[in-house]
């Protein structure tokens, strides 16, 4: 461990911290007597027969946990679909799949759907939405999970981003893209939203479930066009949704963005300071191809200073190895990056398409990589990050973390001597 890796891994850790689910929701969701406030939002519980709570996304088990211990008996009933699962007193909860849906995950969302076709206008359902929310909440439109799976699998291997992946999701479901609130329609709704997407759109967050969609069956039909789906699929014409524009739907819909990646980012950016470094913020929304997002970030740093990025990259898929996008960002910031320089990038939910969350490239690691004889360029043409990094033994390990903000990213410079 150099001073350098010491403290970017601590800085990684604030950032990290700040976005603690369960904390995050304590800080924000109140009850006094029968007041429930979010944020700026107030509710009065008096005026609903039924609380319910229902949670996707790789967030949702914490938020539930959390949500349980503030509101007790009040909740009626509820579902929470995570890539993991943990006893509730008053939620079910179930473990689904991820990054691809399965017919696990459409058994969970018919649980869900069950709550929602069975609420009225009298009914309080409390959702929360967050990252992974797009395969977990799977209820396929005319298509099976299967379909949906070799859909999201060609769109990612031809570098589409996460924006144009839930647009096509939205349109290939019978429950994303504001759908779910359709379902809910007459109830209230309140939406506590954990923001995995650049920019923090709402409306692509896990593909907006509870917000109205932005994007037509016209948009959804281009961008398969321009990555020639259904060829690579091998699939008939397949038959699209469109998203329901009516206000109506809406009215009685409330969305508070509870976590984003600005949080991490300023806890990052403070805990770097303390350290002595000058701190500079390059994008809060990075999107590009990973390998030169790395190179990019090796070249950015000044003396004694820490850049930051979140965001999520995309690998256009050129080889058979096994990988994800940060360790990735790693291996392109290798074949450049100078001797006093390090770059880190890493999957805020633990799982960077691997059971490692990224990867550092620094001094240290080019020493590694020299004697194991490893070789950046094979690596980087394989798309084989997880296996390069894991023999270097410079991968970041943090597991399942239950938060979900995008991927993390510091690229830092020590003091010129």
């Amino acid at each position: 461990m150099t001073k350098l890796r010491r403290d970017a891994l601590a800085v990684l850790h604030a950032g990290l911290k700040a976005i603690r689910t369960k904390e995050a929701v304590a800080s924000v969701v109140h009850l006094k007597k029968d007041a429930l406030t979010v944020k700026k939002h107030r509710f009065d519980l008096r005026a609903f027969d039924h609380v319910y709570v229902i949670g996707f996304g790789k967030a949702s088990l914490e938020a539930a946990q959390a949500l349980e211990k503030i509101l007790g008996k009040r909740i009626t009933d509820g579902v929470v679909l995570d890539v993991k699962r943990a006893p509730l007193q008053y939620i079910k909860s179930f473990a689904g799949t991820h990054p691809f849906p399965s017919e696990k995950n459409r058994r969970a969302t018919g649980k869900i759907v069950e709550i929602l076709k069975g609420a009225d206008s009298h009914d309080l359902i409390i959702t929360i939405v967050s990252g992974g929310g797009s395969a977990l909440l799977c209820q396929p439109y005319q298509l099976t999970c299967a379909n949906i799976t070799m859909i999201t699998k060609e769109m990612m291997a031809r570098g589409a981003t996460i924006q144009e992946l839930n647009t096509v999701r939205k349109h290939l479901s019978e429950i994303l893209g504001g759908q779910f609130t359709r379902m809910a329609h007459p109830a209230t709704v309140l939406g506590l939203i954990f923001s995995d997407v650049p920019g923090d759109d709402l409306d692509m967050i896990a593909s907006g479930p509870t917000v109205m969609d932005t994007t037509t069956v016209a948009d959804a039909k281009r961008i398969m066009k321009r990555y020639d789906i259904l060829k690579a699929c091998k699939l008939p014409d397949c038959a699209l949704r469109e998203t329901p524009k009516d206000p109506i739907y809406f009215q009685r819909v409330t969305n508070a963005l509870i976590v984003s990646n600005k949080i991490a980012l300023h806890a990052m950016r403070d805990e770097a300071k303390k350290r002595g470094y000058t701190s500079r913020l390059f994008s809060h929304a990075l999107t590009g191809e990973a390998r030169d997002i790395g190179r990019v970030l090796a070249g950015l740093p000044n003396p004694g200073e820490m850049v930051f990025a979140a965001g999520e990259t995309t690998v256009t898929i050129m080889g058979k190895g096994k990988g994800g996008r940060n360790q990735e960002v790693a291996l392109g910031a290798l074949r450049t990056i100078s001797d006093d320089t390090l770059v880190l990038s890493c999957a805020s939910d633990g799982i960077d398409n691997t059971p490692a969350a990224g990867a550092i490239a620094d001094r240290e690691t080019k020493r590694h990589v020299k004697q194991k004889k490893l070789n950046i360029g094979r690596a980087l043409t394989q798309n084989a990050s997880y296996r390069f990094f894991q023999q270097s033994g410079d991968q970041i390990v943090t597991g399942i973390t239950g938060a979900n903000v995008s991927d993390l990213m510091i690229a830092a410079k020590s003091v010129s001597r």
